[in-house]
C-alpha cells in the first residue's frame, strides 16, 4: 500500500503537470480565429507564434498576455500547490515546478508537442527566487526590446537565470539544480532558432 505522503506527492506532481499542460497559446488562437496555431508560422504552440495571428498593433500585448498566463502556470505549480501538502520537503516546490515545465513542453492536450518553456520556467523561479527572476526578466526584456527577437531573449534567460540564482538565491539548493536543468532544456528546445540566429535570418 502506498504511504499517504507518497500518494500526496504523486497527486501534487500530477496536478502540477496538468496545470503546466494548459496550452494557452493554442486556446487563444483557437477561440479568437478558430485556427490551429501549430499550422502556421513556426508551428510552435507558444506566445510568439500565437501573437503573429494578430495585427502589428496587437502583437506585443497579446504576446505579453499569453506569456503571463504561461508564467502563471509555473508560479501556481511551484508556489501554491506545494502548500496543500503537510510537511513537504524543501525540494518539493522545485520538483513541482519541474513537473509544470514538463507539462508545458509535453502537453497531453496537443499530443505531447508543447511550447519551449521559457515563460513557465520564469514563473516557477519567480515563486522560488523572486530577486533572481527579476534580474533574469530584466535581461530578457532588455534583449527583446532592443532586438525584437524573442528567441535571443529566451536564450539569455537560459544563461542568466542559473547565474542569478547562484549569486542572489536564498532558497533550497534544489532550485539552482532546477534552473541549470531547465536552462539546458530551453537551449535544446531552441536548436532551430540558434541555427537561424547564426544564419542571420531569425525574426
Amino acid at each position: 500500500m502506498i504511504a499517504q505522503s507518497t500518494l500526496s506527492l504523486i497527486l501534487l506532481l500530477s496536478g502540477a503537470f496538468l496545470v503546466g499542460s494548459i496550452p494557452f497559446a493554442f486556446l487563444a488562437v483557437k477561440w479568437v480565429f478558430g485556427q490551429d496555431v501549430r499550422a502556421h508560422g513556426s508551428g510552435n504552440p507558444g506566445a510568439t507564434n500565437a501573437s503573429r495571428f494578430w495585427s502589428k498593433r496587437w502583437q506585443l500585448p497579446v504576446f505579453l498576455t499569453i506569456f503571463a498566463f504561461d508564467a502563471g502556470k509555473g508560479y501556481v505549480a511551484a508556489g501554491l500547490l506545494p502548500r496543500l501538502l503537510d510537511g513537504w520537503a524543501p525540494e518539493t516546490p522545485a520538483i513541482a515546478g519541474a513537473a509544470a515545465v514538463l507539462g508545458h513542453l509535453f502537453t497531453p492536450f496537443l499530443r505531447l508537442k508543447g511550447g519551449k518553456g521559457v515563460a513557465t520556467t520564469l514563473g516557477v523561479v519567480l515563486a522560488l527566487e523572486p530577486i533572481a527572476t527579476l534580474i533574469t526578466l530584466a535581461v530578457f526584456l532588455l534583449v527583446f526590446l532592443t532586438t525584437r527577437i524573442v528567441a535571443l531573449g529566451s536564450l539569455m534567460v537560459a544563461i542568466v537565470m542559473p547565474a542569478a540564482v547562484y549569486f542572489h538565491g536564498v532558497a533550497h539548493r534544489s532550485v539552482l539544480t532546477l534552473t541549470i536543468v531547465l536552462g539546458l532544456l530551453i537551449i535544446v528546445r531552441h536548436r532551430s532558432n540558434i541555427e537561424r540566429l547564426l544564419q542571420g535570418v531569425e525574426s
